[in-house]
């Protein structure tokens, strides 16, 4: 069965990147659900609720307050119920330590935010049309890091 509509995370502390992605998904041809959490502990606390509808896609920013991006990525993995989740590091760093140990600790994608916001349509429609099964059964780190 086909999803009607997808539903996304995104867990990040700048109040202007979080609109422009929202202005971005609003002009995809993708109906979706965005939900919107200004850091990691608020996106962790409406994962671990009962009875929630879990997102298809998280996109986590590394670099936020109270709870960090590697911390929620950590703890999403470590969790029966929701370490299955398809999670897209949404992040300004191209550190190679970061980009690295969020390999390691199971992200499925990492996106450098994009400086434009036709990048950051171009990338965000990428992620969202993946193949998701395909891309995390021969998940590498060719395909890991995003570019656009």
């Amino acid at each position: 069965m086909a999803l009607t509509q997808m539903n996304i995370a995104l867990a990040d502390d700048d109040a202007d990147d979080r609109l422009f992605f929202k202005d971005a998904i609003a002009e995809l041809d993708i109906k979706t659900k965005l939900s919107l959490f200004i850091n990691g502990q608020e996106l962790m606390d409406y994962l671990l609720l009962p009875n929630i509808v879990l997102p298809e896609i998280v996109f986590l920013d590394l670099n936020m307050p109270i709870k960090d991006g590697m911390q929620c990525l950590r703890e999403i993995r470590a969790n029966e119920r929701i370490k299955d989740l398809c999670v897209a590091i949404y992040s300004t760093s191209s550190s190679e330590r970061d980009i690295e140990q969020t390999f390691v600790n199971g992200a499925n994608i990492y996106i450098n935010k994009p400086t434009t916001f036709g990048a950051l349509k171009k990338a965000v429609d990428k992620v969202l049309r993946l193949n998701w099964q395909y891309h995390t059964s021969s998940l590498n780190r060719d395909t890991f890091l995003l570019r656009i």
